[in-house]
């Protein structure tokens, strides 16, 4: 049987509420106390007569409010909870103690163990697994969360070991860890979800106004049939912003292909776009016809031959190609979107790019800035990549402030691209939870001199004459007069009045 008891904090009132149940020859099972004072007692059921005296001796004891049966009492609820909760994870879970002995373990770790509940609690987790040292990280007080690869029962897992802290009056207390095994089919199986999903607006980073406008403007283009040139940098995300413009079109149920004209073999470039046939046997099927009714991508479309710059211009003017080989028109049903980090008018005017192809595609273009004018997008973006490996390896890795801020001045000449690998790059490499500036390998890093700008750096002599000028403005208002200022630098007079007439700061004065 289990009792509710409303009643009022008062001090005593827990051992009135005892002495009703001794009275009555009753084992008390547990008990818990509400926050505001609320009293809950589970006990074995007494005979009908015993619950019918109880109940109202209860009631009578002073500041007691009510007495209700209720089913279960809050930490059992709490134990049915967790319980249907790790039993519904597919991986295996297991709680250990601080010597590493098993007291919980979920169903599909008892089903790989092959034990049941009562077997499996006592038991050190150590002897089912290799490849990882349980006692020396229990040893090291498990200050921080691990991720290995390991074999558990004789499978290969990916584990991660998280420590659980007990607060007491010294602090927190190491009390064991929970152990969360995870698959590695399962994990492949994650990041093909995932990747199917990447695509969408939702996951282009667009917290500075140019970039908020650009995905504005490129929703409206989505939806529409002309040809679509993305024009920015290399590495600024043009692949990622045409996915999202086909995924947000009627034609995302249809394939999305991606081409990049740069690297098509110049012998058989025309043959992967448009198709081969041999007396009318079809031999390979290009890749408009591969993406019938989705969409083409074809990345850097400035490095297309002039050959090929007028057969895909045919195909815009009229939706016409015909396979190499064959006499046979087709049609195609096929959206373009190309990308260039080239000036197409300029080639187009210098002849390297037909001028009737160019004025084709220069219909609904889209500019993706560069990162380094929008800067704002920089650590939204370092925090994206970042939860991606953190995702991959279990790692808990943080951005300390200091790289934060070396990574929002560094202009990355790469852009996004540049950004992604320098994050997956550092996070790889950093010993401790938080990446540090020394982490990460940026062209113009020192440690110990910060961020350094390789282009404004020229001779020594100009660097310290662009150091004195620098210092010099800035303390000249509140030593506005050369001898004060060289009283406060301790140089002489004529010294800071030479170099207050150098760099044309202030008035010197000569007293």
């Amino acid at each position: 049987m289990r009792l509710f008891i409303a009643c009022e904090n008062r001090p005593g009132i827990a051992h009135n509420v005892l002495d009703a149940l001794v009275r009555h020859d009753i084992d008390l099972r547990g008990i818990e106390f509400g926050p505001t004072g609320q009293i809950y007692l589970s006990f074995q059921e007494p005979d009908l007569n015993i619950t019918q005296q109880l109940m109202p001796e209860i009631r009578r004891i002073e500041d007691v409010k009510d007495v209700v049966i209720i089913p279960y009492i809050p930490l059992e609820r709490e134990h049915v909870e967790v319980h249907t909760l790790l039993n519904t994870l597919p991986d295996p879970v297991i709680s250990i103690d601080q010597q590493g002995q098993i007291s919980i373990a979920n169903g599909a770790a008892l089903s790989l163990l092959k034990l049941d509940t009562q077997e499996t609690k006592g038991k050190a987790l150590k002897q089912w697994l290799r490849g990882f040292n349980l006692s020396q990280w229990l040893n090291s007080h498990a200050a921080e969360p691990h991720t290995c690869q390991l074999e558990f029962a004789g499978y290969p897992y990916l584990a991660s070991f998280y420590p659980i802290s007990v607060a007491d009056d010294s602090g927190d207390a190491f009390a064991g860890a929970v152990v969360y095994f995870k698959a590695p089919s399962s994990l492949g199986q994650q990041m093909a979800a995932w990747k199917k999903q990447v695509g969408h607006f939702e996951f282009i980073e667009a917290t500075s106004p140019k970039m908020k406008r650009v995905v504005r403007q490129a929703k409206k283009i989505a939806e529409l049939e002309a040809p679509l040139l993305i024009c920015g940098e290399t590495g600024v995300g043009k692949e990622l912003l045409a996915k999202a413009c086909h995924q947000f079109s009627h034609r995302k149920d249809y394939p999305f292909i991606a081409v990049n004209c740069a690297g098509l073999p110049e012998n058989s470039a025309e043959s992967e776009l448009f198709g081969k046939a041999e007396n009318d046997d079809v031999q390979h099927r290009g890749v408009f016809e591969a993406a019938e009714n989705g969409t083409v991508f074809l990345h850097e479309v400035g490095e297309l031959s002039m050959s090929l710059q007028a057969k895909f211009l045919r195909l815009l003017q009229d939706g016409s190609y015909r396979r190499v080989g064959s006499e046979q028109e087709l049609q195609s049903q096929v959206r373009v979107v190309c990308s260039t980090q080239k000036d197409l008018r300029a080639l187009a005017k210098s002849g390297k790019f037909r001028e009737d192809l160019y004025y084709r595609l220069n219909v609904l273009t889209l500019e993706i800035p560069p990162l380094r004018e929008r800067r704002e997008d920089i650590l939204p973006l370092a925090r994206h990549y970042l939860r991606q490996f953190n995702v991959a390896s279990g790692r808990r890795l943080n951005l300390s402030e200091l790289s934060r801020s070396i990574l929002e001045r560094y202009n990355w000449p790469g852009n996004v691209r540049e950004l992604q690998n320098a994050i997956q790059q550092a996070a790889s490499v950093a010993e401790g939870a938080v990446l540090e500036p020394e982490d990460f390998q940026l062209p113009g890093y020192a440690e110990g001199w910060g961020l350094v700008d390789r282009e404004s750096v020229t001779t020594l002599e100009e660097s310290i004459k662009k150091y004195e000028k620098e210092l010099l403005k800035r303390l000249y208002p509140a030593y506005p007069s050369s001898r004060k200022l060289a009283k406060r630098l301790g140089v002489s007079h004529t010294a800071i009045a030479n170099k207050l007439r150098e760099y044309d700061i202030g008035k010197p004065e000569s007293n």
